[in-house]
């Protein structure tokens, strides 16, 4: 069994999240905005992006330091083609006891089968309201919400295991709370409701825009009995419920008014092989050098070590009420 690296602050790094793409369908105002993300933004050149044996050859040393759980994001994720050549490569590792995508859900009629048979376990659906006319005002492209519960119901089809997440906006789309509640229960499938957090510059939040768990669960009590998880681990980042009449359950992510920083043992790689170590950070650590210069897996592992050993992020227990400037976009290395 792997060593597992420890930081500063004692926690265990556990979680690799990938980005494949820096490229998505969606235009979503709290990740990746059109007036910035337009026709003319300039997006990572091909030659830039990490290739799938280079993600492969990467997380297999990141097994090695403890790393079980692997996590495939974008951008959009399923916009880079041939995205089950990755996980299949990835299932064969190892050591990896979870891989996970996070997904906007529209392209899943076409690839759950293929994902499925390749090894993915599980997917992430985003999806933030019910109602079409406030859905298509928040992914800036227009799309409908039957595209998403397309994807849904065909992951749930093959075989792979769902949840979703809803971002929640006040004053654009709280009142989605009960109905994507009551959806998921019909569909059987765990709700995530997201604080509204002030992932990257671009966005324009405020925390006057942020609807606080409290309430989100107040809202949710309005209708429903809903009983604590008994099995809440530290290292979640949900706080987890489920209903007194079903075996269904809700969480609510709340990064903003009850940070968990203290159990994060989340790292992120980005498309073009920069290493985050927060959500929230203002630069990243460039692994792709010693890769594509003939770097052994040693190198690569001390590396990891090293940058690992050294971190002390936890900004959201210290956001208060300023955000901090130069935050890397979501949109470049996943949530």
């Amino acid at each position: 069994m792997a060593e597992q690296l420890t930081d500063l602050s004692g926690r265990g790094l556990q979680d690799l999240r990938i980005s494949v793409t820096d490229r998505c369908n969606f235009r979503c105002r709290y990740c990746m905005p059109v007036e910035v993300f337009g026709s003319n933004y300039a997006f990572l050149p091909h030659e830039e992006i990490l290739s799938f044996e280079e993600v492969t050859r990467l997380a297999k040393v990141f097994v090695r330091s403890g790393v079980t759980k692997l996590r495939l994001t974008g951008g959009e994720p399923l916009l880079r083609k041939n995205l089950s050549v990755l996980v299949s490569q990835l299932a064969k590792l190892d050591g990896v006891t979870d891989i996970a995508m996070t997904t906007n859900g529209v392209l899943l009629p076409k690839y759950a089968q293929e994902l499925k048979d390749a090894g993915l376990h599980r997917v992430t659906v985003s999806l933030d309201s019910l109602d079409p006319e406030v859905f298509a005002s928040m992914n800036g492209v227009g799309a409908k919400p039957e595209k998403v519960i397309a994807g849904i119901k065909a992951a749930l089809a093959v075989g792979l295991g769902v949840k979703i997440n809803m971002v929640v906006q006040k004053g654009v789309n709280e009142s989605q709370i009960l109905p994507m509640a009551e959806a998921a229960r019909e569909w059987g499938v765990p709700l995530r409701y997201i604080e509204y957090m002030d992932t990257g510059n671009e966005t324009s939040w405020d925390l006057s825009q942020v609807v606080s768990a409290r309430e989100i669960l107040e809202k949710l009590e309005e209708q429903y009995t809903l009983v604590p998880a008994a099995d809440q681990m530290i290292t979640e980042t949900a706080l987890r419920w489920s209903y007194s009449d079903s075996s269904s359950e809700i969480g609510i992510i709340a990064s903003v008014t009850r940070p968990f920083c203290r159990g994060c043992g989340r790292i992120r790689l980005s498309a073009s092989g920069e290493l985050y170590t927060c959500l929230f950070a203002t630069k990243g650590h460039t692994i792709k050098t010693l890769l594509r210069d003939g770097g052994t897996d040693d190198q690569l592992a001390q590396d990891i070590s090293q940058l690992w050993s050294q971190r002390n992020d936890r900004y959201s227990e210290e956001r208060g009420e300023s955000t901090r400037e130069g935050k890397v976009e979501m949109s470049y290395i996943g949530g």
